[in-house]
């Protein structure tokens, strides 16, 4: 029981650390160098990059060299990525250049560590594995929630003191994660053997039709509404509503309530039957409300219309993580999460690209038109061609 909390606390410091980044990270290269919309896609992209070339291997290596190790290295090598910021900004050497550099080491961080500690989950679950992720969730976007507060002081107090706070607590999480008991540690695989483990979680994927549509509907996710959500948002906040870091975080400060929210509310109301339909008219509805977002030109009623999406995408989120979960093998439960998070991360650089040009060409708010437009055509397609809606719970241990 005492490895759960561990777990809980781990997790919670490097969501904290991870709402300080999003923040952070698109103030500096918007606002602070004023970067244009291209080049502030660019930016994001190389920070999503990595998670398209290395977390498959990250997810790998968790298998077969212990879930808990490699989550403790990955998150140390993370706490060097903002004490690089505070070097640059004390010896006021921030560049555009800077800032990808720092993209490339936490998006390598991100890689490894997301595989690991989704590996590390049905260890600490206890059988219960809806329920964990709901837990999971909460303190995902609870985190998130507080690291948004943090960073939303930054033009108070600078970005130094708030940089340092991310690395502290990196650093706490690789103690807490330390702390979890976890099952046997592997022995070291032969490096040969990496493209077939890479091919037997592959092969379990995409022999499972719900998580072969699980991983459909993230690719969709991170072209149309992570782009939209690290590229056009920020640029929105900056171009039409003349926003400060304060609004930044405000933004997506709202978005994590509503996460949130509907997440406490799926954990009082226990497992959904039907997770697969639960998922669909989730994407829907956060759909048509992220676009009507660039159809708005005052500021608090974007930040009101934050929330719905937020509420639909916790619900969403956590339904898809269901689904994977609960079919992972135990010996393949890091390579089977590298997969999902892999299909969201991995096309999150393109979403970025996408967005980044969209908005340089039509604006921000027919950006954020088009790319929920074509979420919805993708759901409805679902609908139609798969059988995610008619999925029931009980028949995820079926398949």
């Amino acid at each position: 029981m005492r490895s759960i909390h561990y777990y809980m606390l781990g997790t919670s410091s490097w969501f904290i650390a991870f709402g300080v980044q999003g923040v952070l990270f698109a103030w500096l290269v918007a606002m602070q160098l004023q970067m244009s919309p291209e080049w502030v896609g660019v930016a994001q992209m190389v920070l999503l990059l990595p998670g398209t070339l290395l977390i498959l291997i990250g997810g790998s290596y968790a298998d077969r060299f212990g879930a808990r190790r490699l989550t403790m290295l990955a998150q140390a090598l993370a706490a060097l990525g903002p004490v690089l910021l505070i070097g640059m900004l004390l010896l006021d050497r921030l560049s555009y250049s800077g800032m990808l550099v720092y993209a490339v080491l936490m998006g390598c961080a991100t890689a490894f560590v997301t595989p690991a500690r989704d590996g590390l989950l049905n260890e600490v679950a206890s059988g219960r594995v809806q329920r964990t992720v709901v837990l999971t969730g909460v303190v995902q976007f609870g985190g998130q929630l507080l690291g948004f507060a943090l960073a939303a002081t930054t033009d108070d107090i600078g970005p130094v003191p708030v940089l340092t706070l991310q690395a502290l607590l990196l650093g706490l999480g690789v103690f807490m994660f330390r702390a979890v008991t976890s099952g046997p540690t592997p022995g070291p695989a032969l490096p040969s053997r990496l493209i077939a483990s890479l091919l037997e979680g592959a092969s379990t994927v995409f022999s499972s039709p719900s998580m072969r549509v699980i991983v459909l509907q993230n690719v969709a996710m991170g072209l149309f509404f992570m782009g939209s959500f690290v590229v056009t948002l920020p640029l929105l906040v900056r171009d039409v509503f003349a926003g400060s870091s304060q609004d930044l975080a405000l933004v997506n400060g709202v978005n994590s309530l509503g996460l949130l929210s509907s997440i406490l509310v799926l954990l009082r109301f226990g497992d959904v039957q039907r997770p697969g339909r639960a998922l669909i008219l989730a994407h829907i509805v956060g759909a048509a409300a992220l676009g009507s977002v660039g159809t708005v030109s005052e500021f608090a009623p974007a930040v009101a219309i934050m929330l719905v999406w937020g509420l639909c995408g916790g619900i969403a989120i956590t339904m898809s993580r269901t689904i994977m979960q609960e079919q992972a093998p135990p010996d393949q439960r890091a390579r089977v999460m590298s997969f999902y998070g892999f299909s969201f991360m991995g096309s999150g650089p393109l979403g970025a690209l996408l967005c980044g040009f969209l908005v340089e060409h039509f604006g921000p708010g027919l950006s954020l038109i088009i790319c929920t437009s074509a979420m919805t055509v993708i759901m409805l397609a679902l609908i139609l061609f798969t059988r995610l809606w008619a999925l029931h719970h009980h028949q995820l241990q079926l398949e």
